[in-house]
């Protein structure tokens, strides 16, 4: 498998593609106006306790106060996932009181950014805790001998260093020497004092720490093995991203391209096509079946079906060989959107439980190249899997698009017949209430075409029953589901 890495940096927008095998994998997005918030280190102000959802409101200096709850305020448990009895919000902080936080999810919707006070600091193998004791592994690196060899490392070199603090390996360190985690313990090591020295005098609320621009990010988080080129199309940000990696990734280093083609970067690897289908609701597969996925506040579902695909042999088979495509591609769909939270899905009902154990299988395999933390349950009795997908950012639908100025985000209008009806029971209720000589009914130019042609025999039943005269006009300004009803 060959990976490439993509990066299109202009004045107003950084975008990062992820391609594997020539199919993009992974977008991200950073706008200079609107830039993610995740990893910046604040000093705030606790504005507001609810003990009645064991959480607080802390002003960082955002557009929206954050959010804090009780369990991001006690240490937890890294590397095994659990955490402790949670105590009273009420005995962690109160009103007024000064608190170092970090954002470990951005501002989505009208939810205001999430908060811990268990500050950490990233680099390219490790994530540093320096209000915690705990050295832990990533959940991905199953070796057991690697991951004590990892975690006995990190203990003498940090010793070695005279750092306090815990640290978590990421999964990119398994199979890394001790030169390279010494590089980046002395990394941190230096972040964390710059950072304490910010701290002293900064104002409340000010940004004591902010993450790196998404270039320099792409280089730290994205570039793994088996990662084969990097191409950037920004000489001034191909020379930074060499720098950065002559420091803290030599091996990166000669990867790096300055792309100077005359054709967009994005344009010449197809990424701009993927981002208008990424948009859409229906998702083609190969076997000319088809995914469709929908996004609401509270889940995305994702629905299965085999479209115009009737296999070679019998239904079962067909719909066994649909939702084995299906399970990569909707891991591919969920990188692609960076769709986060609950997420539902919805395979074709198989009667043969080895299938539905190839296609359980199939999907978790797909799932070790996601670097976003993922849960799944089994087969439902009503044929559904469980899943999530933890969010950090908005979706790339949140992202680039908004809700609809016609439908307002329903995703669904008032048909033109139904407008009609709105205005006959509004003529008539006008007409009970007024005195006037006729009505003048302003609509979309559908609604008139349809009062003038369908409903024009009910229109003149209902002039004959008010006793005065009804006309129409188009106004083109106005949506299918305005109108408005003068008295002339």
């Amino acid at each position: 498998m060959s990976e490439e890495l993509l990066i299109n940096v202009s004045p107003v927008e950084t975008r990062v593609a992820l391609v594997e095998n020539g199919v993009v994998q992974e977008l991200h997005i950073e706008r200079s106006h609107g830039k993610g918030y995740v990893g910046n280190i604040y000093k705030g102000k606790v504005v507001r306790v609810l003990p009645g959802m064991q959480a607080a409101f802390v002003e960082i200096g955002l557009a929206r106060t954050a959010f804090i709850h009780a369990s991001d305020m006690a240490e937890a448990d890294e590397d095994e996932g659990r955490r402790g009895e949670v105590p009273d919000i009420r005995t962690l902080v109160r009103e007024g009181q000064t608190l170092l936080v970090q954002v470990s999810k951005d501002p989505i919707g009208t939810k205001g950014a999430r908060l811990t006070t268990n500050l950490s600091l990233s680099s390219r193998y490790l994530v540093y805790m320096p209000n915690s004791a705990h050295i832990g592994v990533s959940t991905r690196i199953d070796d057991d001998a690697e991951r004590q060899r990892l975690r006995g490392q990190v203990e003498s070199l940090a010793e070695e260093a005279g750092v306090s603090g815990g640290f978590i390996l990421r999964t990119v360190a398994e199979g890394v020497g001790a030169d390279e985690l010494r590089n980046d313990i002395d990394f941190l090591q230096k972040l964390w004092l710059d950072f304490q020295d910010k701290c002293t005098n900064a104002p409340v609320p000010s940004a004591i720490h902010t993450d790196m621009p998404l270039f320099l990010r792409a280089l730290r988080d994205l570039a793994r093995a088996p990662i084969e080129k990097i191409r950037v199309d920004s000489r001034m940000s191909w020379t930074q991203m060499r720098e950065f990696a002559t420091s803290y990734y030599p091996e990166l280093v000669d990867l790096i391209e300055c792309y100077s083609g005359e054709r967009p970067l994005l344009d010449l690897y197809g990424v701009e096509d993927e981002i208008a289908r990424a948009l859409d609701t229906r998702v083609p597969l190969k076997s000319n079946g088809y995914l469709i996925v929908e996004q609401t506040e509270a889940m995305t579902t994702v629905d299965v079906n085999t479209g115009a695909f009737v296999g070679r042999r019998n239904l079962e088979e067909t719909i066994f060989k649909t939702n084995m495509e299906a399970a990569s591609a909707i891991v591919r769909q969920l990188r692609l959107r960076n769709l986060g939270g609950i997420i539902i899905l919805d395979f074709i009902d198989m009667k043969d439980p080895e299938h539905e154990r190839q296609v359980l299988r199939t999907l978790e395999k797909a799932l070790e190249k996601d670097h976003a933390k993922t849960s799944i349950t089994g087969v439902s009795e009503l044929g559904l899997v469980e899943m999530t997908r933890k969010r950090t950012r908005e979706s790339l639908g949140q992202m680039l698009c908004e809700p609809c100025p016609l439908c307002s985000g329903r995703g669904l209008v008032k048909s033109a017949e139904t407008v009609c009806y709105e205005i006959f029971r509004e003529i008539l209720r006008e007409a009970r209430a007024y005195d006037n000589d006729k009505f003048l009914v302003l609509a979309s130019q559908l609604v008139v075409d349809r009062l003038l042609d369908e409903e024009a025999a009910y229109v003149a039943d209902l002039e004959a029953f008010i006793g005065r005269t009804i006309e129409f006009q188009v106004e083109s300004l106005f949506t299918q589901e305005q109108y408005d009803i003068v008295l002339v």
